[in-house]
């Protein structure tokens, strides 16, 4: 298993898309588990022409509703969906990827496994030495944009010997999909390296405002920043759409922490994010969490608590 440092020189990890539709027509891929993201990801399979399979069994009605609106078939229960499935794509928070891996490896499915999810290169090759134990093929996938329900919004990056044969079963629906050529690990780093700043500069940005309002400076700083930086404010006023997600990005922090360790590289500002992300949990979800110095406020009081 290749080691998840030792990456090709970037001018020697060539990426391209796949457009072959017609191959994922005849594709049965069992997709665990559908949240807001592995449900429009599915839907896109099923547009490119695949059958798309998902257990209900333990699932919440919210889940099944989702799963149901995006045309999964349900397969009953977690064997079904092994014994049928042409390959195995895993959607899910990133602190559950290797649970999820395991109950699949312990069934002993032994054809193709796709792991998408936010997780760290180490955390990826760890996975693949589990599955590859059944005699399963192993692919590392990062999806990076939202939910794919349109041509644009997202694309799924793909890595290691198996990423063509993968991508021929995905491609075609709204979600692109593009296939790096490097091992195991290195769509998990690109994904890591891009949330670190996309999400990580929302916790930042939450977290000065809340300085700002503890140092008496707030006005001003807005002040200033509608003179050199206005594109601040606009986000900041739409920082609720994070704290919303906060819960689900705490553990994609982590695996980002451990991505700046394996590599030798200083991890506090990920590790800072991810204790913002914990405090902003209790908004899980909620469509009028508040952005701006209300946010920060609640900021400033949680960490005083």
């Amino acid at each position: 298993m290749a080691d998840p440092l030792n990456f090709p020189p970037d001018s020697e990890l060539r990426w391209y898309g796949v457009s072959t539709p017609e191959t994922a027509a005849h594709a049965t891929i069992g997709l665990v588990h559908p949240g807001q993201m592995g449900a429009a990801v599915g839907a896109s399979c099923i547009a490119a022409g695949a059958e798309v399979l998902w257990t209900s069994e333990g699932r919440s009605e919210a889940t099944i509703q989702r799963a149901e609106a995006a045309g999964l078939k349900d397969a009953g229960w977690i064997n079904g969906l092994v014994n049928r499935a042409e390959m195995i794509l895993s959607v899910c928070p990133p602190d559950a990827a290797e649970e999820v891996a395991e109950d699949i490896a312990n069934l002993g499915y032994n054809r193709l496994y796709l792991d998408a999810n936010a997780i760290a290169p180490s955390t990826a090759i760890r996975i693949a030495e589990r599955i590859e134990q059944t005699g399963a093929d192993f692919v590392d996938g990062g999806i990076i944009g939202g939910p794919p329900t349109r041509p644009g919004a997202a694309r799924l990056y793909l890595s290691g010997a198996e990423a063509q044969r993968a991508a021929r079963m995905l491609a075609g629906g709204p979600l692109e999909v593009i296939v790096l050529e490097g091992p195991v690990g290195s769509a998990s780093a690109l994904k890591m390296a891009y949330a670190a700043w996309t999400k990580g500069t929302s916790a930042l940005l939450v977290a000065i405002e809340a300085l700002a309002l503890e140092s008496g400076v707030h006005g001003a700083l807005f002040a200033e920043w509608a003179n050199s930086q206005p594109a601040l404010i606009d986000r900041s006023a739409n920082l609720g759409e994070s704290a919303a997600k906060a819960w689900r990005w705490i553990g994609e922090m982590d695996e980002i922490v451990r991505t700046f360790e394996d590599a030798g590289l200083p991890s506090g500002v990920p590790a800072a994010a991810a204790d913002v992300f914990r405090a902003l949990a209790p908004f899980k979800d909620d469509p009028n969490a508040p952005g701006g110095a209300e946010l920060a406020r609640y900021l400033v009081d949680r960490v005083k608590q």
